[in-house]
């Protein structure tokens, strides 16, 4: 596709930086994509990719290589504590396809970074500049320039339509470029690590999400078949006082509980020695551009892990934002427009999570109506629920006009 003359440069070579460098491409723009490590560097193991996040992908070309490297789960068991069968299972697999026209699935994060990295060097108006020492933003009368220190030791400088802040949670151009809040401690931790599937047979359903609840925690647990593996990530509530980065913990350690549950025990067993260590941070950041710089996903709106939306954020934040970058007149009014759009949807998301946090880890006898609720709507109950948040569409198709009558030329 030819240049549309606008040159965009992403801070951030990760999945919100890598799909928005896409959008745009596909529109003609000129991208350049800063990552300050030397490759493609995702943290955590695991992620859900719901029907508003695959719609996008999917419209982006992506469909059949997600396809290739995801996988279906055809439900979500829902384990209160203690229970060795679950309440209810959730209908996913071809419940999700029919209520919402495209998979619900569940995949490796390195995988999906790499399925974005692959498509992002088919195209020749993507530059990815990798191991970057520095880079700064000004905006000024004329518009916004940009300064980065290369890996080489080069300076590279630039006038340019528009400079997005994709770089995550701690995103230097939120609080540095935009002089924007750092991040806030959510009061969580995740511990993750993803197990060879033979040491949970008979544990987890290998074709199916588990989600167990326990007084004071919880644990999300899906298959990923491709790389013969469950992905494990649980969140514990942690006092600020006992994090120290200097000395960080090893193992999880889980709230007390008068009896154990044989299911998180057995997972427990195999897991020491695996486990990975993150701090759950949140930002709420009160404006997300000035001129022509702005943030997408956790750059401007990292939320609870909850509801599994973070990354679906990001990448319906690039679908919005990207023609809107080649069709405003500026980048200032393209990035107002789009947080106009943008941040009624996230905060609705973000109290969707918050919500599902406090509900997750009720103590008894609380547990025991939440329970009953989730009993009661039954196996499809969330598809009602949830039809806002999965039906959403990002960036729909064009319309396709009917075809002509025979005698009609299609002038108006």
């Amino acid at each position: 596709m030819a240049s549309s003359g606008r040159t965009v440069y992403i801070a951030g070579a990760g999945i919100a930086g890598m799909t928005l460098a896409l959008a745009l491409a596909k529109f003609g723009a000129t991208v350049v994509v800063l990552e300050r490590n030397k490759k493609v560097q995702e943290v955590g193991a695991g992620l859900q990719i719901s029907p508003n996040a695959r719609r996008v992908l999917n419209q982006l070309g992506l469909d059949k290589a997600i396809a290739q490297k995801s996988f279906e789960p055809t439900g979500i068991d829902i384990h209160p504590f203690r229970a060795d069968k679950p309440l209810v299972t959730l209908a996913l697999g071809a419940a999700m396809r029919e209520a919402f026209g495209v998979p619900y699935a569940v995949m490796h994060r390195a995988d999906l970074a790499d399925v974005l990295y692959r498509a992002c060097r088919r195209f020749a108006n993507i530059d990815m500049l990798f191991g970057i020492h520095s880079f700064d933003a000004i905006n000024h009368e004329r518009g916004t320039s940009i300064v980065v220190d290369e890996a080489s030791g080069n300076a590279r400088s630039a006038r340019v339509h528009a400079f997005v802040g994709a770089d995550g949670v701690r995103s230097e151009t939120r609080t540095r470029v935009l002089s924007g809040p750092d991040a806030k401690y959510s009061g969580y931790v995740a511990w993750r690590t993803t197990l060879s599937a033979d040491l949970l047979v008979g544990v987890l359903a290998p074709d199916r999400t588990t989600l167990l609840f326990a007084p004071g925690y919880h644990a999300v647990c899906y298959p990923l078949p491709h790389r013969r593996q469950f992905n494990i990530a649980l969140f514990v509530k942690e006092p600020a006082s006992r994090l120290d980065p200097q000395n960080p913990p090893k193992e999880p350690k889980l709230p007390w509980a008068a009896m154990p549950s044989r299911t998180i025990d057995a997972i427990m067993a195999v897991a020491t020695g695996s486990w990975g260590y993150w701090v759950v941070d949140v930002v709420d950041a009160p404006v997300w551009s000035d001129g022509g710089v702005g943030l997408v996903g956790d750059a401007a709106h990292a939320m609870l892990p909850f509801q599994a939306q973070g990354a679906a954020m990001a990448i319906e934040d690039a679908a919005i934002l990207a023609p809107l970058l080649m069709t405003e007149p500026d980048a200032a009014d393209a990035f107002k427009r789009y947080e106009a759009m943008r941040r009624p949807r996230v905060e609705r998301v973000r109290k969707v999570s918050n919500s599902n946090g406090f509900a997750f880890h009720l103590e008894w006898p609380f547990a025991v109506a939440r329970n009953a609720v989730i009993a009661a709507q039954g196996p499809r109950g969330h598809l009602r629920r949830l039809a806002w948040l999965y039906g959403y569409d990002a960036a729909p198709e064009p319309a396709v006009p009917p075809p002509l009558r025979p005698g009609e030329s299609g002038r108006p």
